[in-house]
């Protein structure tokens, strides 16, 4: 495999020079989505030991919103949130046959939602979808909704792309002697994926880099004559699985290791090495950094364009993971901790002197829609439920939120500044956890035991918002029950 260019990866921005701002004319929007990506994993985040020089600078050119949190979890979910600007949690249960994931909230999305790819396409904008997350394709999705254009990159994790006979791979390479290698749903997963990865060259080839160099073409296809646009970037990695270029995992493993290629290690480490917990580490980071300079190569496209002058550019992620905090690998419905809800957010805009601006305070993905839609002078549609960010953006300050609640499936977590609570809130066997925020940052001490009145006070609060919020979130289908 060719060598990485150390400059490139390490020290290359897309911003080499400073440009002109223009004033007049309506603003491009480009979304540039990320999954399994936290502010945990971000070098501009506090965290260097990430390498992500690409968007460390689109940040340092943004405004950098510090306390972002989705409002519910996971993929999908999340995207409902993000792309509706609505309240979706507390969401109703699935039953759609054709879908193997069985989470409340990961329904098509509903009839009466109004997208902002639809708002701005109303608009007069022109609106693009380039995207590897396949689940957003799956039949009886309709996520393509509003986009006049859309790309479909195949291959990523169990998407049916590509059939062949078992013996073509040798799974034992590939999982945790403790991991069943030959029958379930997991496997069946990993065994897809390495299917469809089989003729996997050169870093090109790393479907990261295809969305990327996708969103570049359509860039050159359509700057001319089709501005204002949207352009909706959604990178699949680095979620699952964990498996980037060589090179990329090197810059994090210095070890000499000779085992399987953990790209989906277990979700909890008891029964791993401490080396091998380094090297399914290293392969994580290796593929954030990947990601990262594809981000980057895509955001010298832009600038060479000149669209950095006329073009709002959003980066924002749905979720972490966790990276060994408390025995755990990946993310989980009862792991929102911070790790997993603690999300990158930020927002370029060129006409406003925001370069450097750092938002403290609650912010979430419903927040998203409104904010961009204020931000081009266009009116919001009626069914959003988030709160427009531009006050926080062109007057200063911080959010004032006192708390938040995230949910996913049957469980939720409800933050304040000093203190999470996560809980079950539906019928079901009873799961508390509750983390002093000041002592413990990083939520790593389970202290509900010596504070059951907090805990108390929170599982009330959880139960108020999920009765008051069943009238917001639900949907019309027959197929949806609670």
């Amino acid at each position: 495999m060719p060598k990485i260019a150390r400059r490139t990866l390490l020290a290359g921005t897309p911003f080499a020079a400073a440009l002109p701002q223009t004033s007049g004319g309506p603003m491009n929007i480009i979304h540039i989505g990320v999954d399994t990506w936290g502010a945990h994993h971000t070098g501009c985040y506090g965290h260097p030991e990430y390498k992500t020089p690409n968007v460390d600078a689109l940040i340092g050119k943004s405004a950098m919103f510090l306390d972002a949190y989705p409002q519910i979890l996971p993929t999908i979910p999340a995207r409902r949130a993000i792309y509706t600007g609505r309240q979706i949690f507390p969401s109703e249960k699935i039953e759609q046959p054709d879908d193997t994931v069985k989470i409340r909230g990961w329904h098509q999305l509903f009839a009466e939602d109004v997208t902002i790819s639809e708002t701005l396409q109303r608009s007069g904008y022109t609106t693009a979808f380039v995207s590897d997350l396949y689940h957003q394709f799956k039949p009886g999705k309709n996520f393509t909704r509003g986009f006049d254009s859309w790309q479909w990159i195949r291959g990523q994790e169990n998407d049916r792309y590509r059939t062949g006979g078992r013996s073509r791979i040798d799974l034992a390479k590939y999982t945790h002697s403790s991991q069943p290698q030959q029958k379930g749903r997991k496997a069946q997963g990993i065994f897809q994926y390495l299917l469809n990865r089989q003729d996997w060259k050169k870093e090109d080839d790393w479907l990261s880099a295809r969305v990327f160099d996708t969103a570049e073409d359509w860039l050159d296809d359509n700057v001319t004559e089709n501005q204002p646009f949207y352009l909706h970037i959604e990178s699949f990695s680095p979620h699952e699985y964990w498996d980037p270029p060589e090179d990329y995992y090197r810059l994090y493993m210095k070890k000499d290791y000779n085992g399987a290629r953990l790209i989906q290690p277990p979700a909890i480490t008891n029964r791993m090495s401490p080396l091998e917990i380094e090297h399914a580490r290293a392969l994580y980071a290796g593929l954030v950094s990947f990601t990262d300079s594809r981000i980057g190569k895509f955001l010298r496209k832009v600038h060479q364009l000149g669209l950095m002058r006329n073009s709002i550019i959003v980066f924002v992620a749905d979720h972490g993971t966790m990276m060994g905090e408390q025995n755990q690998l990946h993310k989980g419905e009862t792991r929102i901790r911070e790790q997993v809800t603690h999300v990158p957010l930020a927002i370029y805009h060129p006409r406003d002197n925001w370069a450097g601006r750092k938002i403290k305070g609650y912010v979430q993905h419903i927040d998203l829609m409104p904010t961009l839609l204020d931000l081009v002078g266009i009116a919001r549609p009626s069914r959003v439920t988030g709160e427009s960010l531009q006050p926080l953006l062109v007057n200063g300050g911080d959010s004032r939120r006192d708390w938040i609640i995230t949910g996913w499936g049957e469980h939720a977590a409800i933050r304040t500044p000093e203190w999470t609570y996560l809980t079950r809130w539906s019928p079901g066997p009873k799961f508390e956890e509750l983390y002093d925020a000041r002592q413990d940052p990083l939520e790593l001490q389970n202290v509900v035991a010596s504070h059951a009145k907090v805990a108390a006070d929170f599982r009330a609060r959880v139960d108020r918002y999920v009765e008051e919020g069943w009238a917001v979130t639900r949907g019309t289908f027959a197929i949806h029950s609670v």
